[in-house]
């Protein structure tokens, strides 16, 4: 026996057939890949070292080779080893996503939705007066709320992750959606910014400002919001990357930078530090529940989407946000 408890093995004879690997063996392998290790990786894996050896065996009989090598020092990867590593990693991944997939579907079928909001999505009037409708409709459709961030906004819908979530456009277009409202975008800036006191502004008095800068996923939207370029055709000068609102609006509080956001923001997110205040020349912004096209006929965001376009249709769940300098 090895010092891992790894036993020396006899030369090998000629193997069975091949066969696939399961998800299990891959799981194994790629954890006793990264400590090479049978002790180590046992106890990461909750198994004991036996188990773990007779897996792993039993995974390079499947495949026909050697993954590791054994001394009673140390264990190695073979070639065929560090190159089954990141084919491994892909195809567990995908794996994944399979089950993920899969997940969603069957949580459509039994009427349940995971719905993503970015910011204060979920606390606007709209996003209520539409779950409140969902509700009325009887249709035994459950709802549970995720929070996204900038980068991951449109990715959790493409990824399988949500069924549908309420947005800020602009979206991409392999996006569907309702529009829900529109109301003016506001500068949020250090309350202590000379600038505030002579709100409203123009984009032209802010263009020495730094802007909070996101993910490079986010970059077509935020240019946006930010209307970069700006109308004299001068970029945008980006400040610290943040990656959802709290973070967005601490950099603001810390003078770091500014930052553009919804009017409803000076009634979501008062904080502080921070003023939001009114800019002429900003294109107003507009708000949406987005879906992947392919799943507009599962039952429970059919019903979701019907739910939209009645409370949109009354035209009774909307407000309007005035900005006014505040901090």
């Amino acid at each position: 026996m090895t010092h891992d408890g790894a036993a020396q093995r006899p030369p090998r004879r000629a193997r069975p057939a091949l066969r696939e690997p399961s998800g299990h063996q891959l799981r194994l392998f790629l954890v006793l890949a990264e400590e090479l290790h049978f002790g180590r990786a046992a106890r990461r894996l909750f198994v004991t070292q036996p188990t773990l050896s007779q897996q792993i065996r039993a995974l390079e009989e499947r495949l026909g080779v050697d993954l590791l090598e054994r001394s009673s020092r140390r264990v190695d990867l073979t070639p065929a080893g560090q190159a089954l590593v990141p084919e491994a990693r892909e195809l567990l991944t995908a794996m994944n996503r399979v089950r993920e997939l899969a997940a969603s579907f069957a949580r459509q079928a039994n009427g349940h939705l995971r719905i993503g909001a970015i910011g204060g999505e979920a606390a606007m009037p709209y996003t209520v007066a539409i779950l409140a409708e969902l509700a009325a409709q009887e249709s035994g459709v459950t709802v549970e709320i995720r929070a996204v961030g900038f980068a991951d906004q449109v990715e959790a819908l493409t990824r399988g992750e949500l069924d549908d979530a309420f947005l800020r456009p602009p979206l991409p277009p392999v996006l569907r959606s309702i529009h829900l409202a529109t109301e003016p975008s506001v500068a949020c800036l250090p309350v202590d910014d000379p600038l505030v006191r002579q709100a409203p502004l123009t984009l032209a008095q802010l263009r020495d400002h730094l802007v909070v800068d996101v993910p490079p996923q986010a970059r077509a939207w935020w240019d946006h919001w930010t209307v970069n370029p700006r109308p004299d055709g001068r970029p945008v000068r980006f400040g610290p990357p943040v990656a959802d609102i709290e973070a967005m609006l601490l950099a603001v509080a810390r003078g770091q930078a500014i930052a553009f956001l919804p009017a409803a923001a000076g009634q979501l997110y008062p904080r502080p530090g921070i003023a939001y205040v009114g800019v002429t020349d900003l294109p107003v912004c507009t708000a949406a529940l987005a879906w992947l096209p392919d799943r507009r006929d599962q039952p429970a965001l059919a019903a979701l989407i019907r739910a939209a376009r009645t409370v949109t249709g009354r035209g009774d769940a909307t407000r309007r946000y005035v900005p006014t300098a505040s901090g």
